[in-house]
Formats: C-alpha cells, sequence, structure tokens
C-alpha cells in the first residue's frame, strides 16, 4: 500500500534474535515472524487479501509467494473449515513461517497449515516434482510482486527488491501456475497494484470467468491504489466492477469501521462467490 495505507496493526515485539519481530494481525489472532530490516515486510495488503475468501469457505488453500505466511495464516484463523498450503521460494523467510506456525499463539491453526519449497514460476514438471501438483487446490491467493522489471528500477538488489519485482514475463507465470494447481470451478484471488488491473486481466482471459473487482481507496476522495481481482477458473460468467472500499476516513485519517472490523476483528469483505 501506499504509505498512508501502512500503518501498524500493533506495535512489534522483537524477540531478540536475527533483527526478527514477532508482529500481531486480526487484534492478536495471528502472530507473524518476519525480518525487521533488509527484506519485504508484511502489511495490509496480505490481510485483504486473506479477507477477500467468502465466508464460511471450505477446502485446500494454496497461496502462491506466500513469504512468511501472513496472508494464509490470516485466512486459517478465518476459516476454520479451510487447510492451506504456504508455498515459498526463499529459504530464508520459509524458515520465518515455519517458526511463526510454532508460535504457540498461532496453536488455533497451525496444524491446518503447511510449508513448500517451490519455485512456482518453473515449468510444470518441475513443479509438479516439487509437490504443487495439477488440480490440487480448491482455490489459490496470491499477492505477487507488484512491478514489472521493464517499467520500474530495482533499488537497491537486496532481497526486499526481489520481493517487489516481477521478472521480464510478468504475472503470466504466476497465472499460469494458478491456473494448473486449481480444480475447474475452483478460485483465484490477486491484491495488485490498480494501474496493473489491465495486466491481471489480459493473463485471466481464457482461463477464468466471474471476475470480480474490487477497488481499494486510501480515503473516500482518492483513487484505488490497489485491486482485488477474484475469478472463478473455466467460468463463462461475465466480469463484475464491484463498489470497492475505503481504508480511512475522518480528520485523524483514522480507519474506517469496516477497515477496522477486517484488520482488527479478523472479518470478511462480506462479497460472495460468483459462478
Amino acid at each position: 500500500m501506499t504509505a498512508d495505507m501502512t500503518d501498524q496493526l500493533q506495535p512489534s515485539e522483537t524477540d531478540g534474535k536475527l533483527d526478527i519481530t514477532r508482529d500481531a494481525f486480526l487484534g492478536g489472532k495471528v502472530y507473524v515472524h518476519q525480518p525487521k530490516h533488509g527484506r519485504h515486510r508484511a502489511g495490509l495488503d496480505a490481510v485483504y487479501l486473506a479477507a477477500a475468501l467468502p465466508d464460511g469457505l471450505s477446502g485446500h488453500i494454496v497461496d502462491l509467494g506466500a513469504g512468511v505466511g501472513t496472508a494464509g495464516f490470516c485466512a486459517a484463523a478465518r476459516l476454520p473449515e479451510i487447510t492451506v498450503t504456504a508455498v515459498e521460494l526463499d529459504q530464508t523467510v520459509l524458515e520465518l513461517a515455519r517458526e511463526g506456525l510454532n508460535d504457540p499463539a498461532n496453536a488455533s491453526f497451525a496444524d491446518r497449515v503447511h510449508l513448500l519449497e517451490v519455485d512456482i514460476t518453473a515449468k510444470g514438471s518441475v513443479r509438479h516434482a516439487a509437490g504443487l501438483k495439477s488440480g490440487m487446490a480448491d482455490h489459490v491467493i496470491m499477492n505477487p510482486p507488484y512491478y514489472e522489471a521493464n517499467r520500474f528500477r530495482a533499488s537497491p538488489k537486496t532481497a526486499r527488491a526481489g520481493a517487489h519485482m516481477l521478472d521480464e514475463r510478468g504475472l503470466e507465470p504466476w497465472v499460469k501456475t494458478a491456473t494448473d494447481i486449481v480444480k475447474v470451478g475452483g478460485t483465484l484471488t490477486i491484491i495488485f497494484r490498480a494501474d496493473g488491473l489491465s495486466e491481471i486481466l489480459n493473463v485471466l482471459s481464457g482461463r477464468f470467468g466471474a471476475i470480480d473487482v474490487i477497488p481499494l481507496r486510501p480515503r473516500p476522495d482518492a483513487a484505488a491504489t490497489r485491486v482485488l481481482v477474484r475469478a472463478v477458473r473455466a467460468s463463462k460468467a461475465p466480469l463484475t466492477l464491484l463498489p470497492g472500499f475505503v481504508l480511512h476516513d475522518g480528520p485523524e485519517n483514522e480507519f474506517t469501521p469496516g477497515a477496522k472490523s477486517i484488520l482488527r476483528d479478523g472479518q470478511g469483505l462480506g462479497i460472495p462467490l460468483r459462478r
């Protein structure tokens, strides 16, 4: 999110090892272990991605590019009938996700979350051999890097930059993998830059339908900076542009009541699935 959309949900608490913080999400229902400096840090985007999953959902969720596990953890904490596979290539953040699952505060959902080390942009035979199988998911969620290498300059060349930059193939390999692993009639949910919506729609074309576009705006009078896009594998239903969601309002730029219900109370967006 932009600077006015990245408020800390709760103050970080340093655990004293490798400069790692233990951060509370959903009002303390979830704790995430993540680097304090030098790498991407989880924020509101992951929480909203998890909140886009419909209330009462069941089945197997695969989180592609899961990082330290924030979106998958939040989904599992909110939805007791799901299992989650968090897929990540970076061994450092994957180990932090494992630490998060061993955190006693996450015990209520930890046994329903599994970690998988795979390059999701690799060719199919490599992904399948590593455990990312065709048709394994009822639903896929992903928070891919936001910036294309051919449009934006990465500065400096750190692990954080890598987490923010797509390679020259853009979103194509991410959606190709999602198409492979999700069952027909299953869903894909993406959070991405609002100005990247056309790219999302291009790569979804012919693969997914019943596309719901949910703009996320920092304030009532501001343009959307993020979009949530939810789609159904092999559906022929048309696209719907939904009213969207406002995060901040009032003279102190406070979170709106709807935003607080998601960020503090672990509520969903309340938007049912279409088929």
